[in-house]
């Protein structure tokens, strides 16, 4: 299509109905939750998803053909390492990576390169196998880029089958609990006692002597307008909370909470006049407890486009997600990666808290931070039974292959499982059922080449393009220079 279309807006409108596509064919669920609202998504990220491209067409037309499809891979792997970042339209679902997350067996190699490694095996394929199809058709065809193409796709696949990660269990006893909680109703007012008691009651069936934690879904405490952080304890509604931890001392429960807290002065730039002089924060988070009280709490950073944030130029769709639960300017989040130590058992969590775990570089600095576990919550129950929770499962693979460690997943409608530090889901729930889960894990505090230096595959690419994009500036302005200085 680009060598054949010379104007720059067809090209940008073939591309931007090709982006299009792409994103209704793989996303299409998140029409469950917001009809106006996923047409918006739709409409925006296929937009920005046409840069990369239009800088191709540019660097193509300046510096030839060989530079030109070099700088599509730097220009398009640098898009998808922006969309790794939290810049409000944050969207990095349809990284190319992800799309081995259901071939463990193939990516055992992402501990050194994580998802942009596959990206860049993506695309450098399929441009080896695009010029072979673009010979001249009245010349008898060479076969050297299929050849190439072949070798660039074997050559990972037997890497991967090299790599011999210890697959090993352990003797940390944890129970993992699906509610399975319709979220639209677990939003609603009066509901929490007899969610909290189908909690308690999924946990004590589970629960034996030898287990140290139990990890309940995303916002599995849910009062009203939220839990005060400060007052968690004296909270009458969760009284049959500190019944049940009582029950079991041994315990330490790992759940999602919707809090908030209170100042008497705006502590923070997020803070919300609440009345009386007094200002508040809310939050998506989680909590680390045990008989005694709240340990350590953590607040979700990486907030859902659309649901939890949206840029203040799109703040005029804020209606609608009302649906969600959530508000698009209401959640304050954390800048740290704190990991929530469990001393008593030697457990340090990664949480991760719904949208979080598709980040790969993001969930590294809890690792670097010392987290020797990860523990990833989520709903995953907005988008009904779709590919949506799928995919998110899959994608809590590639997270325990780029740093080695075992994943506690508690999803409130499913899909709940561990999985190894291979990539292996173990134990996984079916979806829309009610369950408690099982299993044993080793805490590890090893470091992979991932973890210890991050994303090296995006960030030499961003290098790449920022480089492209000043020698096609420079070219422009010596053009510019040139004809102003040719008399008449």
């Amino acid at each position: 299509m680009e060598s054949i279309t010379k104007r720059k807006r067809r090209f940008f409108g073939y591309t931007y109905i090709a982006m299009f596509t792409w994103n209704i064919l793989t996303t299409w669920w998140i029409l469950n939750a917001s009809v106006p609202g996923a047409i918006g998504a739709f409409l925006a990220n296929s937009l920005i998803m046409c840069l990369p491209w239009l800088g191709f067409k540019i660097a193509k037309n300046k510096l030839g053909d060989k530079i030109g499809y070099s700088s599509l891979v730097a220009f398009w792997l640098c898009f998808e390492y922006i969309h790794l970042h939290d810049w409000g339209l944050s969207w990095p679902w349809l990284t190319l990576g992800n799309v081995f997350a259901e071939k463990i067996t193939w990516i055992q190699w992402y501990e050194y390169t994580g998802t942009s490694g596959g990206s860049l095996w993506v695309m450098a394929v399929n441009l080896v196998l695009y010029f072979h199809l673009r010979q001249n058709p009245g010349i008898r065809k060479s076969y050297k880029f299929v050849l190439l193409a072949v070798i660039l796709f074997g050559i990972p696949l037997a890497i991967s089958r090299l790599i011999k990660p210890v697959n090993s269990f352990g003797s940390s006893e944890v129970v993992i609990v699906q509610p399975n909680i319709d979220p639209y109703e677990k939003i609603a007012t009066g509901t929490f006692e007899a969610q909290l008691q189908k909690l308690i009651s999924l946990s004590d069936k589970a629960i034996d002597g030898n287990t140290k934690l139990v990890v309940w879904p995303e916002t599995a405490l849910y009062v009203g307008n939220g839990i005060e952080e400060n007052n968690m304890k004296e909270n009458f509604f969760l009284n049959p909370l500190w019944a049940f931890l009582k029950r079991h001392p041994q315990i330490t429960l790992f759940s999602g909470v919707e809090s908030y807290r209170v100042y008497s002065k705006a502590e923070t730039s997020t803070a919300k006049p609440a009345g009386e002089g007094f200002f508040y924060d809310a939050f998506n988070g989680s909590v680390l407890i045990d008989s005694t009280g709240p340990l350590n709490f953590y607040h979700k950073s990486m907030l859902v486009p659309g649901v939890e944030t949206l840029p203040w130029f799109l703040r005029f769709i804020d209606k609608w997600f009302e649906k969600f639960g959530g508000t698009t300017a209401g959640y304050a989040k954390q800048k740290e990666r704190t990991v929530l130590q469990d001393k008593r058992h030697a457990i340090a969590i990664a949480p991760a808290i719904c949208y979080e775990s598709v980040y790969g570089e993001f969930m590294t600095r809890y690792i670097r931070n010392g987290a020797n576990m990860i523990c990833i919550i989520t709903n995953d129950g907005w988008w009904g039974n779709t590919p949506g929770y799928k995919q998110h499962l899959a994608y809590a693979r590639l997270r325990a292959i780029e740093t080695r460690k075992w994943v506690a997943r508690s999803a409130n409608t499913g899909v709940s499982c561990f999985i190894s530090p291979v990539g292996i889901t173990i134990d996984a729930q079916p979806y829309n059922t009610a369950a408690a889960i099982k299993g044993f894990v080793l805490p590890n505090d090893s470091k992979t080449f991932y973890v210890k230096y991050g994303d090296l595959v995006s960030k030499l690419m961003v290098i790449a393009s920022i480089c492209l994009v000043i020698w096609i500036l420079s070219l422009w302005l010596v053009s510019k220079f040139k004809k102003r200085k040719i008399p008449g």
